[in-house]
C-alpha cells in the first residue's frame, strides 16, 4: 500500500483476508490507537488547539493558503498568517506544530460501502494476477479453516481471464474439500460458484432465472451467478452462513479505523440497509462513530413503491445531528460492464451481439426517481454503460419537469462509459458525477477496456470532459471494490496509471486532471455534493474541524509520488482520531 500501512507491503496486504488478519495489518501500521496510547481529550474538555508552521491549503479560491488554523470546540476560529497564530489562542491551548507540513480539510469519500469487508471468513483475491493463484489462495484458504462450512472469497478480477470469458464452477473443483464455494468479484456484481454451490442454491438446467449464466452448447449452468450488487441474485445469500451483530460491528469498526488513518472523515454511505443504519446509529450513541456519516437507502428493484414512503418516515428519526444523516435513496439502471451486464446504446466490442440491459424499464424508472424526488430525497443513480447512464439522466429531467426544478443534486455514481453527446447535461440539469478514480486504473480494467473498444474508451471515466463541461465532481473509493485511500484516488485521476506504474504516460492521458480539481473532488466538490458544504470540505471559521495533515506536501511532488504519501494526523471536530506511528513527534505543548 505504498507506505500508507508502515510495515506491510502491498503484495503482503493483499494476501491477508479483509478482516481479522487485516485488523492485525492494522494494529502493526498503528490504526485504531486513538483509544489508548494516542488518547486524547474529550471535545467538551479539550482546550484550544493551534497548528501553526503549516502549509494549509483552504481549498477556499479567494484565499487558498494559510500557514495557521486556530479550533475552538469543534470548529476552526479563525486561519492566517503564522506571525498571527500565537496571539489567537489561550495559555492552556494545545500547539502542533506542523513542522511545514501540508495541512487539508478532512477527506469526503462519497461513496464508500463501510459496513463491506475486514471479514475473518472471507478471503481476499485482490490483487490475485491468474487463475491458478486463485486456486492456490482457495486450496490454502481452504485447508486452514476446516471449520467454514462454506468457502468465501472476495476480490477476483475479470481481466485475468482473457477474450472476455468469465470463470466457471469446474475451476474450483477439488480446493475445498466438498464444500461449497462463493467468489465474489472486485466489483461485486458477479458471483463465481463451484457445482457444491449450485446443488445447494438448487440451481440446474432447468432453472430459467437470467441471473445464472449457461453454457451456450451443453444448457448447463456454468458457475457464473450476475448482477449481486444490483439486488438481482442476492436470494442465494440466504444460503450462506449468517454473521452475528457482533461480528458486522468488529468489521465496521475496523473499517472505522481505516478511514480514520486514510484522513476520511466524512463517509457517504451509498446503499444502506435499516439494519446497517441501526448499526450505524447504535455506533454513534455509544461514542464510537469517529467519522461523519451520510447514508443513502437502497430501493432495488421489484420491491413496493411504498417502500419510499416508509424510507421518509426513517429520514426523520435518524436526521437529529451531523454526525449521521440520510439524504438520500440508491437505485440502479445497469449493471456492469466487464460481464457485458451494463446496458450500452451499441454492441460491445468483444460480444457484438451484447448490448447488456436495463434494470427497469424506462418509464417504471421515471415514476420512481419521480417519486423519490417529491419526497425530498436526493437519487443517487448506478450507471456504467453509456445506455444506461443516458437512462439515469433521463430520469432525473424528468423528475425535475414533473415536480418543478429545485436544487436537488441528484448523483450519477460510478459514470464509467459515457456518450460525449450526455457530457454536458450533468451542468445543464445540476446532476452531480460522483466517480471512483482508481476504478479507471489501467492494473484492473484491462477487460473493461476489451468489452468497450478503442474508440468509446476516449470517454472512459472523463474526468477531464466532465469538468471542463462545468460538472461537479465528487469522488469516492467504493470501498470494498478498491483500496479506500483517497491519495490513491488522487494518485490515479492524476497519472491514469496503474500502482505498478504503467503505462507509461497513462491510460487515455486526455481525461487527467490536475492537482487542484482532484482535492476539490475529495473535499468541497464531496461536501456540496451532498449539502455539506456550509460547515465542512474546506478551511474557514466557522466550519467543522475536520482536518488531515499529510507526510508530503502534494504541491510539491512528482504525481507519481502521491501514492506512497500518507495521513500523518486525523481530526474530526477538533478531536484527535488517528495519528500515525510517525505522527508521534508532532504534537507539542
Amino acid at each position: 500500500m505504498g507506505g500508507r500501512f508502515p510495515g506491510v507491503s502491498r503484495r503482503e496486504f493483499f494476501r491477508y483476508p479483509l478482516a481479522a488478519s487485516a485488523i492485525a495489518l492494522l494494529e502493526r501500521a498503528g490504526f485504531g490507537r486513538t483509544r489508548s496510547g494516542n488518547q486524547t481529550l474529550p471535545v467538551q474538555e479539550q482546550s484550544d488547539l493551534l497548528i501553526r508552521n503549516a502549509r494549509v491549503y483552504t481549498v477556499e479560491k479567494d484565499r487558498p493558503w494559510a500557514q495557521a488554523v486556530a479550533i475552538k470546540g469543534d470548529r476552526i476560529e479563525w486561519v492566517g498568517a503564522d506571525g498571527d497564530a500565537l496571539g489567537r489562542v489561550s495559555s492552556k491551548a494545545k500547539v502542533i506544530d506542523a513542522g511545514g507540513r501540508l495541512v487539508l480539510p478532512g477527506f469526503i469519500d462519497s461513496h464508500n460501502h463501510i459496513d463491506s469487508g475486514s471479514d475473518p471468513d472471507i478471503l481476499s483475491l485482490f490483487g490475485a494476477p491468474s487463475l491458478s493463484e486463485i486456486q492456490e489462495r482457495v486450496r490454502k484458504f481452504s485447508s486452514e479453516r476446516p471449520d467454514l462450512k462454506w468457502i468465501q472469497a472476495e476480490g477476483w478480477n475479470y481481466s485475468i481471464f482473457g477474450d472476455g470469458g468469465l470463470p466457471r464452477s469446474s475451476d474450483l473443483e477439488g480446493l475445498t474439500g466438498g464444500r461449497p464455494a462463493f467468489l465474489v468479484a472486485y466489483d461485486g456484481h458477479t458471483i463465481w460458484v463451484n457445482k457444491a454451490a449450485l446443488h445447494e442454491f438448487g440451481v440446474t438446467k432447468n432453472n430459467h432465472s437470467p441471473d445464472v449464466q449457461k453454457d451456450p452448447h451443453t444448457g448447463e449452468p456454468t458457475g457464473i451467478l450476475i448482477g449481486f450488487s444490483s439486488g438481482v441474485s442476492e436470494g442465494y445469500l440466504k444460503h450462506l452462513p449468517s454473521r452475528s451483530d457482533t461480528q458486522e460491528y468488529q468489521s465496521l469498526q475496523t473499517n472505522f479505523a481505516m478511514a480514520s488513518g486514510f484522513g476520511i472523515t466524512t463517509v457517504i454511505e451509498p446503499q444502506c440497509t435499516l439494519q446497517h443504519l441501526k448499526m450505524y446509529d447504535h455506533a454513534r450513541q455509544r461514542g464510537e462513530l469517529p467519522v461523519r456519516m451520510q447514508v443513502a437507502l437502497y430501493h432495488r428493484q421489484h420491491t413496493p413503491a411504498s417502500q419510499i414512503d416508509h424510507f421518509s418516515q426513517v429520514r426523520h428519526t435518524f436526521n437529529n445531528d451531523d454526525k449521521l444523516r440520510i439524504s438520500a435513496v440508491k437505485l440502479y439502471s445497469d449493471d456492469v460492464i466487464e460481464p457485458h451486464t451494463a446496458a450500452m446504446l451499441a454492441p460491445y466490442t468483444d460480444r457484438p451481439g451484447a448490448t447488456g440491459k436495463l434494470l427497469w424499464a424506462p418509464s417504471e424508472f421515471n415514476d420512481v426517481a419521480a417519486r423519490i424526488d417529491r419526497l425530498g430525497f436526493q437519487i443517487f443513480i448506478h450507471a456504467t454503460g453509456d445506455r444506461g447512464i443516458r437512462t439515469a439522466l433521463d430520469a432525473i429531467e424528468h423528475a425535475q419537469r414533473v415536480n418543478g426544478r429545485r436544487d436537488c443534486r441528484h448523483q450519477v455514481i460510478h459514470d464509467e462509459c459515457l456518450s460525449p453527446q450526455d457530457i454536458p447535461r450533468y451542468h445543464g440539469s445540476g446532476i452531480v458525477a460522483c466517480m471512483q478514480p482508481r476504478h479507471c486504473a489501467p492494473d484492473i480494467t484491462g477487460q473493461w477496456a476489451a468489452a468497450v473498444g478503442p474508440e468509446r474508451s476516449k470517454y472512459a471515466w472523463p474526468f477531464r470532459s466532465l469538468r471542463d463541461s462545468g460538472a461537479i465532481l465528487a469522488f469516492g473509493s467504493d470501498w470494498d471494490v478498491a483500496e479506500m485511500d483517497p491519495l490513491i484516488g488522487i494518485y490515479t485521476a492524476l497519472t491514469r496509471k496503474g500502482l505498478d506504474g504503467k503505462p507509461e504516460g497513462g491510460w487515455i492521458r486526455d481525461q487527467t486532471i490536475d492537482l487542484e480539481t482532484a482535492i476539490r473532488g475529495y473535499t468541497i466538490n464531496g461536501a456540496y455534493a451532498n449539502f455539506a458544504e456550509a460547515n465542512r470540505g474546506s478551511i474557514v471559521p466557522g466550519k467543522y474541524a475536520d482536518l488531515i495533515m499529510l507526510s508530503d506536501n502534494l504541491f510539491s511532488i512528482p504525481p507519481e509520488k502521491i501514492r506512497d504519501a500518507h495521513v500523518l494526523l486525523t481530526l474530526v471536530g477538533g478531536r484527535e482520531i488517528y495519528r500515525s506511528p510517525d505522527g508521534h513527534s508532532i504534537l507539542q505543548k
